[in-house]
């Protein structure tokens, strides 16, 4: 008897348990160390046609510049890109001439080291790149991820005071977002007077509950599923004062006025390439947009597989956010 209630109560208690696991994963992410890639592009920016700066913004956001080599030497990734760019008949700026600013935001787990291999393409395309850390990730002293929720100044803060401190002019201006960073440039973009001319979207959330409950059901299936994603709800709830609802992208991408690349990997096993599609749906008919499915891609490769999604942001970027000659 007493056996049978001990098994009974870890029964009962088992599903709080995970969802009190699940919700601390989605606000606290375990934070990413630098890697070994990360300390050989930072001891050796040369190397890749960079130039790095840092930088802290007046909320405590850690920052890296980097900014195309005067030299005009570029690195194995560089050399890539403006060739697949120039086979696309694009007209290129001189090698380490600055032709506009991109923000690039970050995905859950990441931090701003993660993004100067993008970086390196996109300054070789002639571009300022600005990567952030946001809260919970990184060197970002936050302790909680909201999502996008609490986050959309971010990207326009770092934009504005790096311009200030380094004397460039913040604009024109795009912004790139991975997974949550998606979500967050989405926000930054619904800002009134946001200064973005393009924005690219990467693997991005519909809504953050689609999200835990395709994940929920994958593990315990769609019925306990339902349930650990409503426990989990009011966990996440509690830990950040925030309502998981809260953290929805579908709700404001209507709002968006600048031309917008929305990217998917069909084979998207944390995302679903459906939440992407949602997205791109419910963006304003009255702006200039593009969905681009990158086969096979899952979540965690859908910038490293065999398609040429660099060249195809680049020349997103490239359109819409130099000024005219």
């Amino acid at each position: 008897m007493k056996r049978r209630v001990i098994i009974t109560s870890v029964l009962v208690l088992l599903p709080f348990a995970a969802s009190w696991w699940a919700a601390d994963q989605v606000a606290h992410p375990p934070r990413r160390p630098l890697q070994n890639f990360h300390h050989e592009f930072l001891a050796d920016p040369a190397a890749h046609g960079v130039v790095l700066k840092f930088f802290t913004c007046a909320d405590s956001t850690p920052v890296i510049v980097c900014e195309p080599a005067p030299s005009g030497v570029l690195g194995k990734r560089g050399l890539l890109i403006r060739e697949q760019l120039l086979k696309k008949n694009n007209q290129l700026s001189p090698l380490g001439g600055i032709i506009g600013n991109l923000v690039l935001v970050h995905g859950r787990r990441g931090r701003k080291e993660d993004y100067l291999l993008i970086a390196e393409r996109f300054c070789a395309a002639g571009f300022r790149c600005i990567l952030p850390d946001l809260p919970a990730h990184g060197d970002h002293p936050g302790i909680v991820a909201c999502y996008g929720v609490k986050e959309p100044n971010i990207p326009a803060l770092a934009l504005h005071e790096v311009a200030a401190k380094f004397g460039f002019e913040a604009k024109p201006a795009g912004i790139m977002g991975l997974s949550m960073g998606g979500a967050v440039g989405i926000r930054s973009a619904a800002e009134k007077d946001a200064p973005w001319r393009a924005a690219v979207l990467v693997s991005t959330f519909d809504t953050l509950e689609n999200v835990v409950q395709h994940q929920a059901s994958g593990l315990v299936g769609e019925t306990c599923g339902s349930v650990w994603q409503n426990i989990t709800g009011r966990m996440f709830a509690w830990k950040t004062a925030l309502p998981l609802n809260a953290a929805s992208s579908i709700v404001l991408i209507p709002a968006l006025r600048c031309p917008t690349l929305v990217a998917h990997g069909t084979a998207d096993r944390v995302i679903p390439i459906e939440c992407g599609r949602r997205l791109y749906a419910a963006l304003p008919s009255g702006i200039e947009k593009r969905w681009i499915e990158i086969p096979g891609a899952d979540h965690d490769n859908v910038l490293i597989t065999d398609f040429p999604i660099y060249a195809e942001m680049a020349e997103w970027m490239l359109r819409y956010v130099p000024d005219s000659p």
